[in-house]
């Protein structure tokens, strides 16, 4: 390990191996998943993505295919392990894309300076207050829970609409439509993550996410949010946009927590144009 210095910050930067897998050709653009995730959680999108831009979807630190961090689980850690698998590959200033922890993530590299060039974050957590932080935590644990212990019978669980729907009603507004493999896939993934417990609790009780000056972040920084969402509420935000005043919003209408999964097609143009210099079309700024 080594630190390096991206504005005010003197970060860790934490060199290990992460798997990734790249497709398409153009400007790199780097996927980042949500905790229990894999790269496998872009599925829906990937392909189209790939036609305009070289994708590089990434297993983070404990999850997929990637060993877990020797050290504390947490959005700091895995922020320096980005930052030092950027450096290795020579990917500092990429755009990146975050869902839901990645969404998070990414902002918070944003808030580091120097490390990524533009960002989409999708339903970032983090900005849930009082009651909702023991909601997320007992909701999504006692949901881990489960899916472990349905591994047995998971494949045909997800491959019936009732059982997806059962399964995804927090993560997703039509759980149903989900393909019966990305459903299979996104709960294995989650089943075998050594990571997922730790991290879990420090999303939730550890250390609250910072936030920026205004126009102290000059490349184009988008927020996506879902209006059904049920994990990250939209309510919050609010507290988002307040701590990263230079975002701007855009709202997935009739979309639950992972936008790519129930309007993949949007998704696709929102990261196609957000990463462009059409940022300003792409997006609405209302609440």
């Amino acid at each position: 390990m080594q630190f390096a210095a991206n504005g005010q910050n003197r970060v860790e930067v934490i060199t290990m191996e992460m798997n990734y897998i790249r497709r398409g050709s153009g400007k790199p653009l780097l996927l980042i998943h949500g905790i229990g995730g894999s790269w496998r959680s872009w599925q829906t999108i990937l392909d189209d993505l790939a036609i305009e831009r070289e994708v590089i979807a990434v297993d983070l630190p404990g999850f997929g295919d990637t060993p877990p961090l020797s050290g504390k689980v947490s959005i700091r850690t895995l922020c320096d392990a980005v930052t030092g698998f950027l450096g290795e590959n020579n990917l500092n200033g990429v755009d990146a894309v975050g869902s839901s922890m990645g969404a998070r993530l990414v902002l918070e590299l944003a808030r580091r300076g120097g490390v990524l060039g533009s960002v989409v974050s999708l339903d970032p957590g983090g900005f849930w207050k009082g009651w909702q932080i023991p909601f997320f935590y007992h909701s999504v644990n006692l949901s881990i829970k489960l899916v472990r212990a349905l591994q047995p019978v998971m494949p045909q669980i997800t491959n019936s609409a009732i059982g997806r729907t059962l399964l995804f009603a927090q993560f997703s507004a039509r759980p149903w439509k989900l393909s019966p493999k990305i459903a299979l896939d996104e709960m294995r993934s989650f089943a075998k993550s050594p990571s997922f417990d730790e991290l879990l609790y420090n999303l939730a009780y550890g250390e609250t996410q910072k936030g920026t000056p205004k126009d102290s972040i000059k490349k184009p920084l988008v927020i996506g949010w879902g209006r059904r969402d049920r994990v990250c509420f939209p309510s919050q935000s609010k507290l988002a946009l307040e701590k990263f005043p230079d975002a701007k919003l855009h709202w997935f209408e009739r979309c639950g927590h992972f936008p790519q999964w129930d309007k993949p097609q949007e998704t696709v143009r929102l990261i196609l144009d957000s990463t462009s210099k059409n940022v300003n079309k792409a997006v609405s700024a209302s609440i």
